[in-house]
C-alpha cells in the first residue's frame, strides 16, 4: 500500500470519464478543511488485507490528530507504483476504512470509484500538509 495524504483547504471533484465498467455513476463533490488520502493498492495487499486496512486507518488517524482535522476523503490513485491490486478488493477496502473511521467520529467520503476525475485542489504550504507512507 502506498498513500499520499494531503491536507486541503478546498478539494473539488467532478467525474470526467468512467474507466471501470462496474463503477456506479459518479457524483460531484466539494469539501473544505480535509485530509485527502490518495491511495494506491498493490497486489501484495490482497494477501495481508486486515493488516493493510489497520495501517491505512492508523495513518489517517495519526495525521488527523496532528492537524486536528476530522474530515477525510478516500481517493483511488493508481499512480504511486507499478503493482496494482484488484479493483474490487480496493473498493471493498475503501468501504471498510470509511466505516471504521465513521464509527469513531470522522466525516468520511469517497471520490467516485472507477472514474477519472477533474480535480481542483487548494492546499496550504504548512508542516504535515503532505505526507507519503508506504507499507
Amino acid at each position: 500500500m502506498r498513500i499520499l495524504l494531503w491536507y486541503m483547504d478546498e478539494f473539488d471533484f467532478h467525474p470526467a470519464i468512467k474507466n471501470l465498467e462496474s463503477a456506479d455513476e459518479g457524483r460531484d463533490g466539494h469539501i473544505t478543511k480535509a485530509i485527502v488520502a490518495f491511495i494506491h493498492g498493490e497486489e501484495k495487499d490482497e494477501e495481508a488485507s486486515s493488516k493493510v486496512e489497520t495501517k491505512l486507518v492508523k495513518n489517517i488517524k495519526w495525521l488527523s490528530g496532528k492537524l486536528a482535522c476530522k474530515n477525510i476523503v478516500l481517493h483511488s490513485f493508481a499512480h504511486l507504483g507499478t503493482s496494482k491490486c484488484d479493483p474490487q478488493f480496493l473498493k471493498a477496502l475503501f468501504d471498510r476504512t470509511e466505516e471504521r473511521l465513521k464509527s469513531v467520529g470522522y466525516a468520511v467520503q469517497q471520490t467516485p470509484y472507477g472514474h477519472f476525475l477533474d480535480i481542483k485542489m487548494v492546499a496550504p504550504g504548512k508542516s504535515l500538509a503532505r505526507v507519503y507512507k508506504e507499507f
